[in-house]
């Protein structure tokens, strides 16, 4: 089980999560109130019209974990104290960083969605960067020699098939196995607290499906780690030390634009919020803009061209972050909905997109199977569409699952 010993320093707040059954006392627990076994930051203390403290920012907390330690980072250029980066920060103030590990897209993250990226040195530190997303996906024994404890900060989007919460889950099973401690630091989830989509299924497992949970999470990477741990989804049921710094003024229902674009295809808020819905069309034969200024903010197919509601028009190209796009060069004809996003707060998954095209496009080819089913975790979304389903009917059929998951996770809620 987890243990939680909570630490008021300053204005800092941490969260510690180990095997060593120690609960802190009712006086330190002066800015928060108890839930089971976890303790959730009270709304009624965050500060109106005072910016959010992510994890990364919080130094003098990470100073005093990381005292005397031998340290590994698990970043990306998401991982930032300020305008600078997180790597940089701490060896400006004599903390010993070993190596970095980089996740999908790179430790700078330029590369391609997919793309196999290799381990390199950072031109800037020296540091050796090992890729998480090359040879293996896990650190290797060998790879965490020498190591006591490993930084984990990279922003994530609150999808299951975002590949760093995939990361984490890795990193957190290698750290447990080689007994490595881990520190989460937190940051906010820009989809918010809303849940939606099917449970990720038995036998529908992939690195964009690690873990038992639906499309749409609706929690921070640190609470996300909580779970995780908690629920002993780790191989073998192991557990790490684990280790999170929450934001601080911050809530559940604020709204929250990045400061750096996560991967090369999310450059906006508009595409971030799109991002949960217009996913399910890289399993189709649909572009969603890779190769063009707005991707995840359009979608079309060639076929669609004269088919009503579809006059909006694009040509992928190769370009930054989509070397080879699909639909290379050809013209599509789709819907542009960043105006949609950006008048519109989403808080669930819009089914209706997906739906309209495949009627409109007719085909017989329309899904490519096994892509949309891991993208989906399960293979009745496919056969509900195929079988003419309403989004209505569809959005029936996942609420028992998304009940279920709501209260399994609510002990891991660290904000309201």
């Amino acid at each position: 089980m987890y243990t939680l010993r909570l630490f008021l320093k300053s204005f800092f707040v941490f969260f510690l999560f180990s095997c060593n059954n120690h609960l802190p006392a009712q006086k330190d627990l002066d800015k928060t109130y108890t839930k089971e076994n976890n303790y959730q930051i009270d709304v009624k203390n965050v500060k109106k019209n005072v910016p959010i403290q992510v994890g990364a920012e919080q130094l003098t907390t990470i100073l005093d974990l990381v005292k005397d330690k031998k340290v590994a980072v698990v970043g990306n250029q998401t991982s930032r104290v300020e305008r600078t980066h997180l790597v940089d920060t701490l060896l400006s103030l004599k903390v010993n960083i070993i190596k970095v590990f980089s996740p999908e897209h790179g430790f700078r993250g330029i590369a391609d969605a997919g793309e196999k990226v290799s381990s390199d040195k950072d031109d800037k530190t020296g540091l050796p960067i090992i890729s998480l997303y090359g040879n293996n996906k896990k650190p290797t024994a060998e790879q965490l020699k020498g190591i006591d404890i490993l930084l984990f900060d990279l922003q994530d989007v609150g999808v299951r098939f975002y590949t760093y919460i995939s990361t984490m889950h890795y990193v957190m099973e290698a750290a447990a196995e080689n007994n490595v401690s881990v520190v989460i630091l937190d940051r906010p989830n820009p989809n918010g607290s809303y849940m939606d989509g099917p449970i990720r299924q038995k036998g529908f497992e992939s690195f964009i499906g690690v873990d038992p949970i639906p499309v749409v999470h609706g929690m921070t990477v640190g609470e996300l780690a909580m779970m995780m741990n908690g629920e002993r989804w780790l191989k073998d049921g192991v557990q790490c030390n684990l280790t999170v710094i929450p934001c601080l003024n911050y809530h559940r229902d604020m709204r929250y634009s990045l400061p750096v674009p996560p991967s090369p295809n999310l450059r906006s808020d508009e595409s971030i919020k799109l991002y949960p819905s217009l996913c399910f069309f890289e399993g189709t034969v649909l572009s969603v803009g890779r190769g063009t200024e707005t991707p995840f903010e359009i979608y079309g197919h060639p076929g669609l061209k004269g088919k009503d509601g579809y006059t909006y028009s694009f040509t992928p190209v190769a370009s930054f972050g989509s070397k080879q796009p699909l639909l290379e060069n050809q013209l599509c004809y789709g819907e542009n909905l960043h105006d949609y996003a950006n008048d519109n707060q989403i808080h669930q998954l819009e089914l209706k997109w997906l739906i309209n095209a495949y009627k409109a496009l007719n085909m017989k080819n329309f899904f490519k199977p096994k892509t949309f089913d891991i993208l989906a975790g399960t293979d009745e979304l496919r056969k509900q569409i195929e079988s003419g389903l309403s989004e209505e009917e569809i959005r029936a059929s996942w609420k028992e699952g998304l009940e279920e998951f709501a209260k399994q996770r609510e002990k891991y809620l660290l904000y309201k």
